[in-house]
């Protein structure tokens, strides 16, 4: 995995970018990542009454659907670490009615705010790869401590196997523009695998040529 890029913008960079960004994203990004986003849910498939966490979770497209899933006796944890996307995602979530059922955390996945064995599920859409690459096994393994055994995880990411021509375009806007293309493409799978979570699927994903990875994990520990 020596082929990842580095993320060299800081976090408090990262943070005012995403401030900036926060009333503008779904017009920038969510035509893109929407449809790869659902695919995680889906995949996921939290049950009624389950605890769920998203790490990275925006302005809040996915809360409202989880929230759903999981039901009155459930409850779904947002974390982000930009105040302003937050916001959005609050006021979304209110709109909508679930508010009681989700509660948005502002934090740093690096150190994830929860006791252990506490998540049924976890869910990382577009996140992981805005860790720099000695950052991501962490982010991972925090979520396999907030995870209890059998308890699963589903990624979705920006892929760097077998870089096609986007990729290796997307890869030197970033190298050119790094705090403002702040994310890269990763091997998720197997970032996954090296963490120690049990792979259950895994499937290839393209968005207008890019290439990324929806993946299905679980805690393998019972």
């Amino acid at each position: 995995m020596s082929q990842i890029s580095r993320v060299t913008r800081s976090k408090q960079q990262a943070k005012a970018t995403y401030n900036k960004l926060s009333r503008w994203y779904d017009l920038l990004a969510g035509g893109f990542e929407g449809k790869p986003r659902k695919a995680a849910t889906r995949l996921l498939s939290p049950n009624k009454g389950e605890k769920v966490l998203e790490i990275g979770s925006g302005t809040g497209n996915s809360l409202d659907e989880l929230a759903g899933l999981v039901g009155g006796s459930g409850i779904v944890y947002g974390i982000d670490l930009s105040e302003g996307m937050l916001e959005v995602a609050q006021t979304r979530v209110n709109k909508l009615g679930v508010g009681a059922r989700i509660t948005l955390v502002c934090g740093d996945a690096l150190q994830l705010p929860f006791k252990a064995d506490f998540f049924d599920k976890i869910l990382i859409s577009f996140t992981l790869e805005l860790f720099d690459t000695p950052e991501i096994p962490r982010v991972l393994a925090e979520c396999l401590r907030c995870l209890h055994g059998g308890g699963q995880i589903s990624v979705v990411g920006l892929s760097r196997k077998q870089p096609n021509f986007m990729t290796r375009l997307y890869e030197w806007f970033h190298e050119k523009m790094p705090a403002t293309v702040d994310c890269r493409p990763i091997f998720v799978q197997e970032e996954l695998e090296h963490a120690g979570f049990q792979i259950l699927k895994s499937s290839n994903l393209s968005m207008m040529g890019l290439k990324s990875e929806l993946v299905l994990a679980k805690n393998p520990a019972t």
